[in-house]
């Protein structure tokens, strides 16, 4: 046997399971361009056309396009970190926190932990509120459709979050990120669906217009303070629409092997950021283009559409059943954590370990753990309470893409390249990235900071 089937072996495993022991992976590069589309592209496109609003016509496309880069850097850095010490033979970390603990440390573990655990459970709340939103949406849309577009229409969200908390309650019962790949599919299905319609509406309405909308430095205000807050939320919002840093190992641990998991998960991040950056530039531009200085803070909620209101259910109705699947993409790293934590903690319980099956009418037979359905539940009443009390689409992803984006997307996947590779301080390369990482710090401040004075502004009028 020659050494490259001997490290193939080595490396995948024999039979049905793989190197480590599980059960073998299945996952390609399109099923996990699949998972990152859906974990990128949710309700985060539908906040771009106003970002871009604020920036201008230079400043909104600019940041999109630099986001993108960051992101892909980002992701090239943490793939290599899936294995230890090699990025191809050593040992797997099957999560974010696994390698942060490999390669940093307990301490700055708790903190990595604390900081995706935050933003994890902080994007579950926003799918819950922009789930709602969209459901008000399809019936404001019907009612303006039949009573005029100055007729009252005003729906609350509170029964939808509630509805919405009880379909994730069921959506609970899959067992963990291996058992969605169907899921993945069909939310990144649905995402490009809303992201072609807002697209060809934001298009048809350029042309009905017969101009482009908009100016070069945004929307103008009446305080330049004002004008800074508002820049800074929406480069808050343009950050929480793109990195997917804290699920990219969860992902990568899908993937089958040979290939290298590392070449894979590198391929499917080009891929992935390519067609996301492309939709991305065209909602957020031909939104703008499309309303200027009146662009909503939802593209298909924000009734910037009135016509066709088939297409804007349509679209609101391919949106809730993408956050349906992206809610449990968001989720599933928790629950899995918890899981094994609880194992950990109490091996002889049977409320934790044991397994019961249950077969109800019309549907097949699943496994029961009652510990798994207490803290699941449990984990979606108290989102589904949060976003009702805390209903601010643009400011809760402002607050939730600058607590992502430096701290998980940059800070710790530079850290870790520079232990796993051995990079001297005060090296061409070591100054390249410190610098990088500086500079993403100082946007994630901005992000936060506006993002945060547009919650009180918002609670206190």
């Amino acid at each position: 046997m020659d050494g490259k089937n001997s490290l193939q072996i080595t490396r995948s495993g024999t039979g049905a399971y793989d190197d480590d022991g599980h059960a073998k992976r299945t996952g390609n590069l399109q099923s996990a361009v699949a998972h990152i589309i859906t974990a990128v592209i949710g309700s985060g496109v539908l906040s771009l056309a106003w970002s871009t609003s604020q920036l201008g016509w230079i400043g909104g496309p600019v940041a999109l396009l630099c986001c993108a880069i960051v992101t892909y850097i980002s992701s090239f850095l943490l793939s290599d970190c899936y294995r230890t010490p090699d990025p191809v033979t050593g040992k797997r970390n099957y999560s974010y926190m696994d390698a942060v603990r490999v390669y940093l440390g307990y301490k700055r573990t708790c903190v990595a932990g604390f900081l995706q655990f935050l933003t994890l459970y902080g994007t579950s709340i926003a799918y819950v509120l922009t789930t709602a939103t969209s459901l008000s949406a399809i019936l404001r849309s019907n009612c303006y459709h039949k009573k005029g577009h100055e007729a009252p229409c005003k729906y609350g969200g509170n029964l939808y979050m509630a509805l919405f908390g009880l379909v994730q309650i069921v959506m609970s019962f899959i067992p963990d990120l291996h058992n969605m790949a169907w899921v993945s599919v069909v939310a990144a299905l649905m995402s490009f669906t809303y992201s072609f319609i807002g697209l060809g509406l934001g298009i048809a309405t350029v042309i009905k217009n017969g101009r482009i909308m908009g100016s070069l430095t945004g929307i103008p205000t009446d305080k330049i303070a004002d004008k800074f807050w508002l820049v800074f939320q929406a480069l808050g919002d343009i950050a929480f629409a793109y990195p997917y840093s804290i699920l990219l190992l969860e992902i990568q641990d899908t993937l089958e092997s040979p290939p290298p998991e590392n070449q894979t998960m590198k391929k499917a991040s080009m891929v992935a950021i390519f067609i996301t950056t492309f939709f991305y530039l065209c909602c957020g531009c031909f939104g703008y283009a499309a309303f200027g200085n009146d662009t909503p803070g939802n593209l298909l909620t924000g009734f910037g559409f009135f016509e066709p209101f088939w297409l804007i259910d349509l679209a609101n109705a391919c949106i809730i059943l993408h956050l349906v699947g992206g809610y449990q993409i968001y989720s599933q790293p928790i629950y899995s954590t918890v899981d094994r934590w609880a194992s950990r903690k109490f091996p002889n319980s049977g409320f934790v370990n044991n397994f019961y099956k249950v077969k109800l009418p019309l549907l097949p037979g699943f496994q029961l753990n009652l510990f798994r359905f207490c803290f699941r539940t449990t984990y979606v009443i108290s989102t589904t309470g949060l976003a009702i009390f805390f209903p601010y689409f643009n400011q809760i992803l402002g607050v939730l893409g600058a607590i992502n984006f430096w701290p998980l997307a940059i800070y710790f996947p530079v850290e870790m390249y520079f232990v796993q590779n051995k990079i001297a301080a005060w090296s061409s390369k070591w100054i390249v990235l410190r610098t990088f990482s500086f500079a993403c710090f100082l946007v994630t401040g901005m992000g936060l900071v506006g993002s945060l004075e547009g919650i009180v502004s918002a609670k206190l009028k």
